[in-house]
């Protein structure tokens, strides 16, 4: 077989494992389901390393579309970027799928959960191996309706489900302005394939820069839906809503990175528009910072984690903005290895506290819990920055990164408060749930989760150490930056003026604040007595943090109150007494007519007659007054 022919499969591999478990088979047993769905997803994952060792890019297309001057193709491309894509979201995503295994040993319909387990990496891979917009479209929508099925998988419970509709909603939002950014693309380039639209933009200087800004900044528009970014942030939270491995697979491998992808692949297009640039570094750290400020006060072990998730998607935004796509990409790839393994902690810290998420009611799970404990330091120390973890690598190198671009001063200086804050909010987080003495109830009875559910843990825990060392500086002189040479002319070089600090001198105060943020947050929680007073003087601050700035409560106000307003005005007004009574009134009034007609239709011969001779009658006089007669 050529290896090229292994792209199509890499991809339609979980579709099928998804069509056994959910239509065809549709086992009950957990362990049956599981191992289905774990076979196809492993699978995809050997094609994706297959092609990965492949000398050339591997392409696929079929004939697809032709309307008019639009003539497209069913087109797949595996590039080096695509394959790093491709090989984290199909191998953490085997690894999320055996981890569900024992995480939903008690669900009594596994086959449906496997299904859109598998449905959602099909998706996912289409939307990383996609050779043109509208493809990779299909992918992005099939992700966005995976996320619903999976967010809102209890949806006998009402808040569930509303979770699921309220993600749904906010991205078809920002999918509007995909599709805008799509048909903008198509008047710009008169094509909708990657390597052709690159080309045109290179060869030419006709373009309306205008024109660019504005399909770069829809573009955009989509991308702050996927990857939850200012206005169209809070969908992510109340995504917890759905199973803990459920959130691993949105918040780390697959659909919140999307749009960092859909940026990174189009940086011909965002390299040209500084304006929209501007506009996304500027979004990009607002949303960093004011998610982590939330994330210092968040009680809800995974709430905390989907702060942490949109707070680092921020500085991932911040990086793209200041054309540093090289060290954006580098921190998706590390972040997907420690998110993930913090989600699936969490969920064995959910299982062995039945079901317990506050962490007000944990502490002391060192001791019952030792494979969860380690595993879980590796992966807070790793997202807090702390040296030789993955984190250090690639969040130093993407604060750096941004020091050199456009006010990248300003930049720097709030992105080191966010890795700052990161580093406090997550040794908050450990010292609550694993430090100190054990807060909950005596009925929870902790206990380590099953190996089904650890052995995860320690491969993605591995992962949270090695990844980081890919993109090792090359000025260290220790290794080759293998991630540089990897994604050499698929994503641009990083260009810019000299930053104000060098690349070393910068990653030492980013390593300083991260023991900084890391000891404070272990100092004041290991012994939660020891946070009453800072806690008391900061309580405004903390009232704020923790209803997370009222935001849910200002959209509520400002846009779905008015909206159901007019739609109850519309419903109750307009539409009956104006639509209804257009459309009804001829029918009415032929009713009417056909009552008084039907007066006449009464059977009686009496009344006939009594209306022949009142005719006739009427008949003469009319005769007469004319003078007919």
């Amino acid at each position: 077989m050529n290896p090229t022919d292994f792209l199509p499969w890499m991809i339609v591999l979980p579709l099928i494992g998804s069509v056994l478990n959910g239509l065809v088979l549709r086992p009950r047993s957990v362990r049956k389901a599981g191992v289905i769905a774990t076979c196809f997803s492993a699978a995809s994952f050997v094609f994706a390393v297959i092609l990965a060792f492949q000398p050339e890019t591997a392409s696929w297309s079929v004939p697809w579309l032709d309307a008019g001057k639009l003539d497209l193709n069913w087109a797949l491309r595996f590039d080096s970027l695509t394959c790093l894509m491709a090989l984290f979201v199909s191998g953490i995503g085997t690894v999320i799928h055996l981890y569900s295994i024992g995480y939903m040993s008690e669900e009594p319909t596994p086959y449906r959960y496997f299904a859109y387990l598998n449905l959602f990496l099909f998706n996912m891979l289409l939307l990383v191996c996609a050779d043109n917009l509208p493809v990779l479209f299909v992918g992005w929508e099939g992700v966005g309706l995976c996320s619903y099925l999976l967010i809102g998988y209890w949806y006998e419970d009402i808040q569930k489900s509303n979770a699921g509709m309220k993600a749904f909603i906010l991205n078809r939002i920002g999918d509007a302005g995909f599709l805008l950014g799509i048909f903008l693309c198509f008047r710009l380039f008169g094509t909708l394939e990657f390597g052709p639209m690159k080309e045109l933009l290179a060869k030419s200087s006709q373009f309306d820069l205008r024109w660019l800004n504005l399909a770069a900044l829809f573009l955009f528009i989509g991308a702050t839906g996927k990857s939850a970014q200012i206005p169209l942030f809070v969908w992510l939270p109340d995504a917890m809503a759905g199973p803990t491995p459920v959130s691993a697979l949105i918040h780390a491998a697959t659909m919140v990175t999307a749009g960092i992808y859909l940026i990174a692949r189009m940086s011909f297009l965002f390299q040209v528009s500084a304006a929209t640039n501007l506009l996304i570094s500027t979004i990009g750290v607002a949303t960093a910072l004011m998610a982590a400020l939330i994330a210092t006060s968040q009680t809800d072990i995974k709430k905390v984690l989907a702060y942490s998730t949109v707070s680092q998607l921020g500085l991932m935004f911040l990086g793209l903005g200041q054309g540093a796509y090289l060290a954006a990409i580098f921190h998706v790839f590390t972040h997907a290895f420690f998110k993930a393994l913090l989600f699936l902690g969490a969920g064995s810290v959910i299982h062995a506290l039945s079901g317990q998420q506050d962490i007000r009611k944990m502490g002391g799970l060192r001791k019952s819990t030792p494979q969860t404990f380690f595993t879980f330091a590796i992966g807070t120390a790793a997202i807090a920055g702390i040296p030789p973890l993955a984190g250090f690598f690639s969040k130093d190198f993407l604060l750096y990164s941004v020091m050199r671009g456009t006010q990248g001063e300003i930049f720097w200086v709030l992105g080191s408060l966010v890795s700052l804050l990161t580093a406090f909010y997550m040794c908050r987080l450990f010292a609550l749930v694993f430090l100190g003495s054990f807060r909950g109830s005596e009925k929870n009875h902790p206990h380590e989760s099953p190996i089904v559910m650890t052995l995860p843990l320690w491969i993605l825990a591995l992962g949270s150490v090695a990844a980081g060392w890919v993109g090792i500086p090359s000025d260290w002189h220790l290794a080759p930056n293998l991630l540089e040479h990897w994604l050499h002319g698929v994503l641009p070089e990083t260009t810019g003026q000299e930053g104000f600090l060098g690349e070393n001198a910068s990653m030492g105060i980013a390593t300083l604040l991260a023991f900084l943020g890391s000891g404070l947050g272990l100092w004041l929680f290991s012994n939660p007595k020891r946070a009453e007073a800072p806690g008391k003087l900061l309580r405004p601050l903390g009232i704020l943090f923790n209803n997370k700035f009222w935001i849910d409560e200002l959209y509520g106000l400002a846009i779905v109150r008015p909206f159901h307003l007019i739609s109850r005005f519309l419903s109750e007004i307009v539409d009956k007494w104006v639509i209804d009574a257009a459309v009804l009134l001829p029918g009415k009034i032929a009713r009417a007519g056909g009552t008084v007609l039907s007066l006449i239709q009464a059977g009686s011969v009496q009344l006939y007659l009594l209306v022949m001779l009142g005719g006739t009658l009427a008949f003469l006089w009319y005769c007469l007054e004319g003078g007919l007669v």
